[in-house]
């Protein structure tokens, strides 16, 4: 999945990955963070609700985001337990979300993480009520 999108000050979005269409697709699928870390709200975040990070599970690398109001370009790929997000060329996850997990699914709420390693599902953002842009949103299925 390759898309553009343009945060305003405090935007709180996420990126659904192989969810369901039904239930909380942070935790019935995988959610990747789309945040506007530089908000005085976000301040006391934990390492694994960044920009880019698998929602409670994986930490991205931070610093990458442009600033607020600027368009942001992002390249996700899953492949199987592989996950990679690339933010502007730059590599902020390279995970193996088996791997990540190797001591439970239990997010930062202490909730299961029953989707995790959902093998297929649907796509989708993960709006939280703020505005936000997207533009030039593709997908390209990985053939094995």
């Amino acid at each position: 999945l390759r898309f553009e999108f343009k945060l305003q000050p405090g935007t709180n979005n996420g990126l659904g990955v192989r969810t369901p269409l039904k239930g909380d697709a942070a935790y019935a699928g995988m959610e990747l963070q789309i945040l506007d870390n530089t908000a005085e709200k976000y301040s006391n975040l934990k390492d694994r609700q960044y920009h880019g990070s698998i929602y409670g599970i994986v930490p991205a690398k931070r610093g990458c985001l442009k600033p607020v109001g600027q368009w942001n370009y992002e390249e996700v790929i899953a492949n199987k337990n592989h996950i990679t997000v690339n933010l502007n060329g730059t590599t902020i996850v390279d995970a193996d979300i088996k791997d990540a997990s190797e001591n439970g699914t239990k997010t930062l709420s202490d909730k299961e993480h029953p989707g995790l390693f959902n093998k297929a599902g649907h796509i989708g953002f993960l709006g939280h009520g703020d505005y936000i842009e997207f533009r030039n949103i593709r997908i390209r299925e990985i053939l094995h």
